[in-house]
């Protein structure tokens, strides 16, 4: 009766939730891209709308920064360095080859101006710097860079440096780059602001951001490009329109125009024939479920984390939810336990699940509520 009572709460939250029946939009297929490998990722739901060699190892060039980065985040958020910390600049940074920031060796630069000539300049020079303060040296900096590759899922990537210039065993994949990309923008909402300026002025030298869509899509706000022969020109991407956050990667194409080209038209893809809604929010009831011997007969049940689904323009009314809890709930029950799984599923095809834990702890409860419970779940 519990799991009954259950269920209709749920089938009366999805019913309010869908509104109006509208007409789906058919999906074609995704562009048809001379890109090497990529992939389009919806940011909040992780569903993957176009992708093409998006496994395959593949040389990053200066993509490379996005983990450069966010190992330099790590450091920043775990207290060990400071935006205002002076770094002094060794001769190797100043001598590194590639796209500049034109520090000078033996001068102090903060770590805010480091990061800025990393992001918005690309600057291989800026990359070393901070790879030589937070972790000594740059080989020291690359192990770090593959320790949260591995702890971050990123089954096809391995770093050499924290520039992108060539090295052999440097690669990584269009599938790994979406996970750090929308790892990073999570975690670092503070510092992801940086990815959307357009230029960056040091020692009098004013340079201009690569990303050429941030002049093109209001909508793109990141992140980064990157461009050596072998790797080819590269472009990692973020726009947001409504609620809704895309990351497209692009590696390997023959020009900077044929980049910004091939990320625009898998973003606009995304964004007309995709919708990306919440479904369930953190801490709100998703149910209730009963609960025997306990201080109290019900608790609501919820979601640890927002849940959301990316589904074809107009099917939101065909969606689906079903709960799954025990049959028998006994006191105890605290908010860390799982209790069952809400599943979302569009035409038989799941597109999401997630755990199910009380909104609120259910205590023991006294003798006497243990003893008539006991008794109607010997009758049950």
């Amino acid at each position: 009766m519990s799991e009954l009572r259950g269920m209709a709460l749920l089938c009366i939250c999805v019913c309010w939730l869908i509104g109006p029946a509208q007409a789906q939009m058919p999906v074609p297929s995704a562009p048809d891209l001379g890109a090497r490998g990529y992939i389009l990722l919806d940011h909040h739901s992780g569903r993957v709308l176009a992708a093409k060699n998006e496994n395959e190892r593949l040389d990053p060039a200066s993509i490379t920064k996005l983990m450069t980065a966010y190992v330099v985040f790590r450091s920043l958020a775990s207290g060990q360095i400071a935006l205002s910390d002076p770094v002094l600049i060794s001769e190797k940074a100043w001598r590194t080859a590639g796209s500049r920031m034109f520090i000078e060796v033996g001068t102090r630069v903060t770590v805010e101006e480091l990061l800025q000539g990393m992001i918005v300049q690309s600057g291989n020079d800026a990359s070393v710097a901070l790879a030589e303060y937070v972790a000594g040296t740059e080989a020291t900096f690359a192990q770090i860079m593959n320790q949260y590759a591995a702890e971050l899922g990123m089954l096809n990537s391995q770093y050499q440096n924290s520039t992108g210039l060539p090295a052999e065993a440097h690669f990584t994949s269009a599938t790994d780059i979406a996970r750090l990309a929308t790892t990073l923008i999570k975690e670092f909402p503070e510092f992801y602001r940086w990815y959307s300026q357009r230029e960056f002025s040091y020692n009098s030298i004013t340079q201009k951001n690569r990303n050429a869509l941030l002049w093109r899509d209001p909508s793109v706000d990141g992140l980064k490009t990157g461009m050596t022969d072998a790797a080819g020109y590269c472009l990692v991407a973020s726009a947001q329109r409504d609620e809704m956050r895309l990351i497209s990667v692009v590696l390997g194409t023959k020009s900077a125009s044929a980049r910004a080209k091939d990320s625009q038209a898998l973003l606009n893809f995304g964004f007309r024939f995709f919708e990306t809604r919440l479904l369930y929010p953190a801490g709100d009831s998703v149910t209730e479920a009963r609960v025997w011997k306990g201080d109290a007969e019900t608790t609501t049940v919820g979601v640890e984390q927002d849940l959301y689904v990316t589904i074809p323009r107009g099917s939101f009314d065909q969606l689906e939810a079903s709960v799954e809890l025990p049959p028998t709930l006994v006191a105890p029950v605290d908010r860390t336990t799982r209790l069952g799984k809400v599943r979302v599923n569009l035409n038989s095809e799941m597109l999401a699940e997630a755990n199910l834990f009380a909104l609120h702890p259910i205590n023991e409860g006294t003798l006497w509520q243990v003893a008539k419970d006991s008794l109607l779940l010997w009758f049950e």
